[in-house]
């Protein structure tokens, strides 16, 4: 691979200008796509195999006038002072906008008289009005959006609290300018890493341009493969991390080769041959991760999963032939002036040993220490962990600036906070003898369980073979409470089964989260096993081992479970929440684990590839373990920290974000990279394989047989060119360092 690499880095180089025009000719194609596209008409949630979908399912074709899939919309209402809605006064502003609304779209398909409705709270304070529409929120026009706002205006001036909830307002969510601060930062680290205006800037400028493609391309596809907003926010969010990362080391070894007194494009060639190969690996590491998404068969996981794969894969490829190309535009100018300096130093000059090697010595010499505190302070903050809880977050979650969320609180004050997330049970009676009697039945069993404040009297279709009851629980929707009510009216309708013929299913939002919170959970070991599995057997053709690939396993365990410990005690408990912006605490959302094990997992092991690939060659090239260790930080550790500072500004930006689920993923991942990278890599890593010592690096007889062997360390790249293994100056001398900082 390193031979090929090499060719493409050089041809690339040499070819720069045709590089370049293909690359910038699919950015404006992507781009024109992007922009003469139709705007995403839906933005579907289904979840196959879960009870929750086979009723939504059996609505829509049971009851097909009653736009199961169709936005909503609820117009709260909250009488001034000690007034009631009852009153003639407020009953008639009510009833203009009954009559508003009823004219004001022709996308409307019910508007429901809250008098007549009986959506009147018991004291009179609170009414509301309930909105359907024909179509999905996606699909809304901005005319109908703002006649849903404007009906409530004039109810406002004569004293009324007027607030809207429900999807109808749905927007695209807002990142905020932390996103912009985030990407600010990265600039600062690579000055800073770089010394030199240029070389920071090509690693940005060429993630943009990756994260262009790919943004566009998807929203160019979004109407016809049905993609959702969060996706192209995941993309970029993982596509600018690692587009600037696979630049930064590519950048970085150049460099190394300039200061070696290489050509520029052979210095090119090599750069692309060697960290090239593990920017290939640590890509198809994060590729794995996030294809392998689609094991937990839920559509738009695996959408989103298979859209930032794409993504990350047009950053390796960006960074195997773009950056080159660039880099051949920018001549000898990546190299700062201190850099240049120390290119021209002598031979015989002794390089001052940076921090990386400082750090590295240190782990060498108190490796059991290092190892115990990365451990014991990892499993400290994992410790909050065990008391998670999982759900999807609901009005409830919304920032208090927003309509939302004041509609949510009014309707939970008025008529309790269950009433946010009714339950939708269906009972098919197509085989049953008597219909209507299993239908009573139904109603009175659950109103006699334990948690529920109401029942609707079951309302039949046309052909009589099907009927719908909501039902509305005490508690709020994401509460353990109407978990346990969902679960207690499922279980009951075993028995109606049984007894009648006709089938019990309970849906809505609410049940259809708790259906989507199971079905993660059920997926999260295969897809661990999957994932975890596949890269360690990458892993294992990489670094010629099975004790490493056993430890960065293990390693990127521990960080993810503190990772969670961390989400779970700002999000759920609330600790420094107010820091986040976390306005309101609750369960995590339910696909977070599988999430984060996923992303991590693919970026964790960028920084196993990046730095251990360092001691590989060295120890290959004649090194002692405990020198290999010290090479590699050497010349790992600087570029290592400064990618994971850039991966966690980035995805920190997003932290700003309005959307709590943007805001959560946000953090997660920036905690995680944070955990990764400093303590599991920079610290346990280091410490184990001091250890271990040989024994890291052996690989039984049979096992190196049947393993292919794909050269990431350039050792075939150096035959053909011409050199001994070890440089032609003994194991460990001053010579063999130097060629070491070659490869």
């Amino acid at each position: 691979m390193a031979t090929f690499l090499y060719k493409l880095g050089r041809l690339a180089f040499r070819r720069r200008r045709y590089v370049a025009l293909i690359w910038v000719a699919l950015l404006a194609l992507a781009g024109f796509g992007a922009a003469s596209a139709s705007t995403a008409t839906s933005s579907s949630f289904s979840i196959p195999g879960t009870e929750a979908q086979r009723a939504f399912d059996l609505l829509e074709q049971r009851f097909p006038g009653a736009s199961a899939d169709g936005a909503s919309a609820r117009v709260v209402f909250k009488a001034p002072g000690s007034e009631k809605m009852t009153d003639p006064a407020n009953k008639a502003e009510v009833d203009k906008v009954v009559r508003e609304l009823k004219s004001g779209s022709d996308q409307i398909a019910s508007v429901s008289d809250p008098y007549a409705a009986g959506a009147v709270s018991k004291n009179g304070s609170t009414a509301y009005v309930s909105v359907s529409y024909k179509v999905n929120s996606m699909e809304l026009t901005d005319a109908t959006r703002d006649a849903l706002e404007d009906a409530g205006h004039a109810a406002q001036k004569s004293g009324m609290t007027v607030e809207i909830g429900g999807d109808a307002l749905q927007v695209m969510p807002e990142t905020g300018a932390t996103e912009i601060i985030g990407v600010a930062i990265a600039a600062v680290v690579l000055v800073i890493t770089f010394g030199s205006l240029i070389a920071a800037g090509l690693p940005l400028l060429t993630a943009l341009i990756g994260v262009g493609i790919g943004v566009s391309t998807i929203t160019a596809l979004a109407n016809v493969l049905d993609l959702g907003s969060t996706t192209s926010t995941l993309a970029m969010m993982i596509g600018l991390a690692v587009g600037i990362d696979y630049a930064l080391f590519i950048v970085s070894r150049y460099r190394a080769e300039l200061a070696e007194g290489r050509e520029r494009e052979e210095a090119a060639g090599r750069a692309v041959g060697t960290a090239g190969s593990a920017v290939v690996f640590a890509g198809l590491t994060v590729v794995i991760a996030l294809v392998g998404l689609a094991v937990v068969n839920i559509p738009m996981l695996s959408k989103m999963g298979f859209a930032a794969a794409g993504t990350v894969a047009i950053a390796v490829l960006i960074a195997l032939t773009l950056v080159p190309a660039l880099l051949g535009f920018a001549g000898k100018r990546v190299l700062g002036r201190k850099a240049r300096r120390a290119a021209e130093a002598p031979d015989g000059a002794e390089a001052k040993p940076n921090m990386g090697t400082r750090w590295a010595r240190f782990v060498l010499r108190k490796p059991v220490w290092v190892l115990l505190v990365g451990v014991i302070g990892l499993g400290t903050i994992a410790v909050p962990a065990a008391s998670l809880e999982m759900g999807l977050p609901d009005e409830g979650s919304q920032p208090t600036s927003t309509t939302q969320r004041r509609a949510y609180d009014l309707l939970s004050e008025g008529f309790g906070p269950g009433f946010n997330g009714p339950l939708m049970v269906v009972v098919d009676t197509a085989v049953s003898s008597d219909g209507k009697t299993a239908a009573k039945q139904v109603t009175d069993e659950i109103s006699s369980m334990k948690g529920v404040v109401a029942v609707t009297p079951a309302q039949f279709n046309k052909a009589g073979d099907a009927a719908m009851i909501t039902v509305v629980p005490k508690d709020r929707p994401s509460s353990v409470e109407t978990e346990n009510v969902v679960h207690a009216i499922r279980d009951a309708g075993k028995d109606i089964k049984s007894d009648t013929g006709a089938e019990v299913l309970v849906t809505g939002s609410t049940a259809m989260n708790i259906d989507f919170s199971q079905k993660m959970n059920d997926a999260l070991l295969p897809y661990l096993a999957l994932v975890v599995g596949l890269a360690f057997l990458l892993l294992m053709v990489v670094f010629r081992s099975v004790l490493v690939p056993l430890k960065a396993a293990l390693g990127f365990l521990l960080s993810v479970v503190a990772a969670l410990g961390a989400v779970v005690a700002v999000f759920q408990w609330g600790w420094l929440g107010s820091l986040f912006g976390v306005e309101q605490t609750g369960p995590i959302m339910s696909m977070m684990p599988i999430f984060m094990v996923g992303v991590v997992f693919g970026l964790a092991m960028d920084y196993e590839v990046f730095l251990v690939t360092r001691m590989r060659e060295a120890y290959v090239h004649g090194e002692k373990p405990g020198q290999a260790i010290v090479t590699g930080f050497r010349h790992g550790a600087r570029v290592v920290t400064a990618a994971a500072v850039i991966m966690m500004a980035v995805f920190a930006g997003f932290i700003g974000s309005s959307e709590q689920m943007v805001k959560m993923i946000g953090f997660s991942l920036a905690i995680a990279v944070f955990f990764d990278a400093f303590v599991v890599r920079m610290a346990i890593v280091p410490a184990v394989l001091a250890l271990l010592g040989k024994r890291a690096w052996s690989l039984p007889r049979w096992l190196d047989r049947i393993l292919p062997n794909v050269d990431v360390e350039g050792e075939g790249l150096r035959e053909q060119l011409g050199e001994t293994p070890e440089g032609g100056t003994g194991h460990g001398d001053a010579g063999g360092e130097r060629e070491l900082t070659r490869v």
